[in-house]
């Protein structure tokens, strides 16, 4: 089937937050909003059909995913990532950023240490703060054109502040970095030494150009396995999941 990824689409007065909200955000009303995620371009027409058919029955209530549901993860992140996940690992969230949010709340206190990489998705920041966490920032470092990890300044924070819990970006938003096997390997195993649960954020695996290779930082050593929680979603999403291992 062909797609019209030109079609102008009029999104005003649909309660878009995009071009509906531009005043309660402090802009003016005809400001052209750049945004990412929110695409401007209509979802293909067999999702709409999908949900046109489901509404036409009438009644919304409780539902729930069948084996189905998860053969197709597990047959996705076998054969793009060589790894074999479980049923049991499972837990649907309503987002990513709720589920980083859960997180924080769940595995730290009141006034503990989270620590981040910025630049990096604004909503990691408020998912700190908001729920009355420290934010604990260790810089990426850009060079030649590049970004890089300061590791021994990661380490450094670690120590210095207690930290709790570290929100990875892999791959990162915005910098684009693909974050290699030797790299994720020593930020894990310093997490690892001072015993650091990682939430990593692999929502942008999908999106990897070729000649590089995304890594499910879980994956790589079972004492990553044992302290990481996955957050991933479909590139168009419908619904969002979280992987949690045992600690």
């Amino acid at each position: 089937m062909a797609y019209n990824f030109n079609l102008v689409v009029d999104r005003k007065n649909t309660n878009s937050l995009k071009y509906d909200f531009a005043v309660e955000r402090g802009k003016t009303a005809d400001i052209l909003p750049l945004w990412v995620a929110d695409m401007d371009f209509p979802t293909v027409p067999e999702v709409t059909e999908a949900l046109v058919k489901a509404s036409r029955h009438g009644i919304f209530g409780y539902t729930e995913v069948k084996e189905d549901y998860f053969k197709v993860l597990r047959n996705w992140f076998s054969s793009h990532y060589h790894w074999d996940i479980e049923r049991k690992w499972l837990v649907k969230t309503p987002g990513v950023v709720f589920a980083i949010a859960m997180a924080i709340r769940a595995f730290t206190e009141k006034n503990d240490t989270v620590l981040i990489q910025r630049p990096v998705y604004y909503p990691f920041s408020e998912a700190i703060e908001s729920n009355e966490r420290v934010l604990i920032n260790n810089p990426l470092v850009y060079e030649n054109g590049k970004y890089h990890m300061d590791l021994n300044d990661f380490e450094e924070k670690i120590i210095k502040n207690n930290v709790k819990l570290f929100i990875l970006c892999n791959p990162h938003n915005p910098v684009g970095k693909v974050w290699t096997k030797d790299e994720l390997i020593q930020l894990g195993d310093i997490c690892v030494k001072h015993n650091v649960l990682v939430v990593s954020d692999e929502i942008h695996a999908d999106f990897i150009y070729p000649g590089h290779e995304h890594l499910n930082f879980a994956s790589l050593k079972p004492e990553f396995f044992a302290g990481t929680i996955t957050c991933t979603a479909p590139v168009r999403p419908l619904i969002w999941q979280v992987y949690r291992y045992p600690m």
